[in-house]
């Protein structure tokens, strides 16, 4: 089959709609349960590629989980703290660590769960009965994935009535060396972004201080990767492993800066213990937890906590998270990984990020400010490495 008819394209008036190869050749893909539409393939087929890549580059298998053609987060399939797990809504999956696969996605899918909901999934390896347990409770289009079990496969096939989305990819398929794209009627063409990650690419360290270990290297290739599939301007910030900030389709570098940051931050507050510790009420349901994290962390529309409002949600009434307690939790924090698609204009985006914990960074270089840049990092003591790469994507 080289030509799948969809309903629609982005949006219903967009019709006729498919997918297709050019070349004559067979799709690398088939379709095993559902229907994937327009927007389901754009994003399968970046987050396979992001998976790929990552597994190729670090060794670990590995998930993301996708959204409007951009990553919420990606992460390797390492050992999870309880903290964690419970932070996660995974503490009560019961064998979890003994699979990598369903690790690595309880942490893609853990590290912004109200941007998660509804996600495209991404695997490296072949989907096991554990990974498709953890799929099948969460708010989620569907999964692109090199195989799946035959357990795992009925699992998945229970989901949204029998129509959850599966697709299976050829592993040892490659693209062509050019790719087009059409806009307004117009075509456009260029060479497909085959750049490859490893640890040579952070070699030109350009700050006094040089320090930066394995797992600072290992993070910043996540962090990087992650880039490399996520709409520009973007900023990713990466810790233990997994992408824990996306900052996506920012017209400003610095907003970038600050709305990965804020999402990293959240993600380190949900495993505050005043948050780890709600007396939620019994029949609140998993996504509606997500949504009241969010308000209570980040003090939103209300304040749940008031008098006239936590009675909705809560056993009894929590404490608040004090501003001042934030800060307190967030200033013990260091080690993070940051990495930019393009280089920093100024050195405003290395003081927000190191409000975050940011203690290492990796971005192309060749801003006519870099100075004041490295200069910030040397008064901060955080180690950059400049790669010389940018990573655009639209």
């Amino acid at each position: 089959m080289n030509k799948i008819e969809l309903k629609y394209g982005c949006n219903p008036n967009q019709k006729p709609a498919q997918i297709y190869m050019e070349n004559g050749l067979d799709l690398p893909l088939t379709i095993l349960n559902g229907k994937p539409g327009y927007i389901n393939f754009l994003d399968a087929l970046n987050a396979w590629q992001l998976v790929k890549e990552l597994k190729l580059a670090t060794g670990f298998t590995c998930a993301t989980s996708f959204k409007h053609v951009s990553p919420t987060s990606a992460a390797l399939g390492l050992k999870m703290s309880d903290k964690l797990k419970k932070a996660c809504f995974v503490d009560d999956i019961k064998d979890l660590d003994n699979s990598p696969l369903a690790l690595a996605y309880a942490r893609a899918r853990g590290t912004d769960r109200m941007s998660s909901y509804g996600d495209f999934i991404g695997l490296s390896d072949r989907c096991d009965e554990i990974s498709a347990k953890l799929i099948s409770r969460e708010v989620s289009d569907g999964v692109i994935a090199p195989g799946y079990d035959e357990k795992a496969l009925e699992i998945l096939k229970k989901k949204k009535k029998g129509n959850y989305n599966i697709i299976q990819i050829d592993p040892n398929y490659d693209c062509v060396e050019e790719e087009t794209k059409m806009v307004f009627g117009i075509t456009f063409k260029q060479a497909h972004n085959k750049i490859q990650f490893n640890e040579e690419v952070l070699n030109n360290i350009v700050t006094s201080n040089t320090n930066l270990p394995l797992e600072a290297k290992r993070d910043l290739i996540v962090a990087l990767i992650t880039l490399k599939y996520t709409q520009s301007n973007s900023v990713v910030y990466a810790y233990d492993g997994q992408a824990i900030g996306v900052g996506a389709g920012q017209q400003s570098r610095i907003h970038c800066t600050r709305l990965a940051g804020s999402k990293a931050d959240t993600w380190f507050l949900r495993m505050h213990d005043k948050v780890l510790n709600l007396p939620f009420k019994k029949d609140i349901s998993r996504i509606d937890r997500d949504n009241i994290i969010d308000s209570y962390i980040n003090k939103n529309e209300k304040d749940i906590t008031a008098d006239n409002n936590y009675a909705k949600y809560f056993e009894y009434k929590p404490e608040p998270l004090t501003d001042k307690e934030i800060r307190k939790y967030l200033d013990n924090i260091t080690g993070v990984s940051l990495a930019s698609d393009a280089f920093f204009p100024f050195s405003d985006n290395i003081e927000r990020a190191y409000a975050s914990g940011v203690t290492y960074i990796a971005q192309p270089g060749g801003s006519l400010r870099d100075q004041d840049v490295i200069d910030m990092c040397n008064k901060l003591n955080i180690t950059m490495c400049f790669t010389g790469i940018r990573l655009f994507h639209h």
